[in-house]
């Protein structure tokens, strides 16, 4: 391993081809230059440069010395701008897009914490409607990252995080069914139902759990959006039918709680977070970690992808 003096030294000689102007451009004395370069050679054994009357030049293992050095040098202010982005000296910008029940809970909990810490970084959350907007906003790079459930493989898209939530029954504290550790769908009835409608991908999850029950419940509302069904369940006594994700703040709050159920136990909802698979700016990989906790204290555990 070079010393990041020497890295600097040898990068400076090569390119000026001599040690007195590398020593000016430096700042340093010829003779510190001089003697680090030949403490080098002894101990590689071999000349790193020819020494001619007016002119150094790099011979054959110096030429590969030196494409090391300047490998290592880009990777070295590479690393001191992202921990620059990481001590907040760096103003820096943020693009994700979302599917929408996300977009009013789980994201802009996490923007916020992030925010607190980075205050300088401004976050846009871009709403998609379906999971192949996502994906394709990410492979095209037009954002960061992309948040949403259940997102098919797809080249040049890396998975970064992903995490397992069940539908369950979700109802305010106060709910004689919220001290339950697990509902079955006959327990649910007599109370106003909130659904999602058939646009929403849940919708064909509660078909099935009425059918196997073989119910035929009635609705008091049907709906396509995630922040009615939450709303209306912390309101009237209500209970609607989401993921934990869905929930997570106010769950936090103490306003809404998630109940199993005991119909809908094996069906799943893969929460995931993808990237392009290029290299991730020291920024993403802050708000990436933030989201994960959020992520573990919704479900308790979380997939971490290679």
């Amino acid at each position: 391993m070079l010393h990041g003096r020497l890295l600097n030294y040898l990068d400076e000689v090569a390119r000026s081809g001599s040690i007195r102007k590398a020593a000016e451009r430096l700042n340093v004395a010829p003779s510190a230059v001089s003697r680090q370069i030949l403490y080098l050679e002894e101990g590689l054994g071999t000349p790193l440069f020819q020494r001619g009357p007016r002119k150094l030049v790099l011979t054959a293992a110096g030429e590969i010395i030196i494409r090391h050095v300047r490998g290592t040098l880009k990777d070295m202010d590479r690393a001191q701008a992202q921990i620059e982005e990481l001590k907040g000296l760096r103003r820096g910008e943020i693009t994700i897009a979302v599917m929408s029940g996300l977009a009013a809970n789980l994201v802009p909990r996490c923007v916020a914490d992030f925010q607190q810490k980075n205050p300088r970084v401004k976050v846009n959350i871009r709403l998609l409607a379906t999971g192949d907007d996502i994906m394709s906003a990410v492979a095209s790079e037009e954002v960061e990252l992309g948040i949403g459930f259940d997102f098919p493989s797809r080249p040049k898209i890396r998975v970064l995080n992903g995490a397992i939530g069940r539908l369950g029954a979700v109802m305010a504290p106060d709910h004689p069914l919220a001290g339950r550790s697990i509902l079955r769908v006959s327990d649910c009835l007599g109370y106003r139902l909130i659904v999602a409608d058939e646009t929403m991908a849940i919708r064909p999850y509660l078909d099935q759990m009425f059918a196997k029950a073989k119910l035929e419940p009635e609705f008091s509302i049907e709906t396509n959006s995630i922040e009615v069904m939450r709303h209306t369940a912390m309101m009237d006594g209500s209970i609607t039918f989401l993921t934990p994700f869905d929930i997570e703040f106010e769950q936090h709050l103490g306003r809404l709680v998630y109940v199993p159920m005991q119909e809908l136990s094996h069906h799943t909802q893969r929460l995931m977070l993808v990237s392009h698979d290029k290299a991730l700016g020291a920024l993403t990989g802050v708000f990436i970690e933030n989201l994960r906790s959020l992520i573990e204290r919704a479900t308790g555990s979380i997939e971490q992808a290679t």
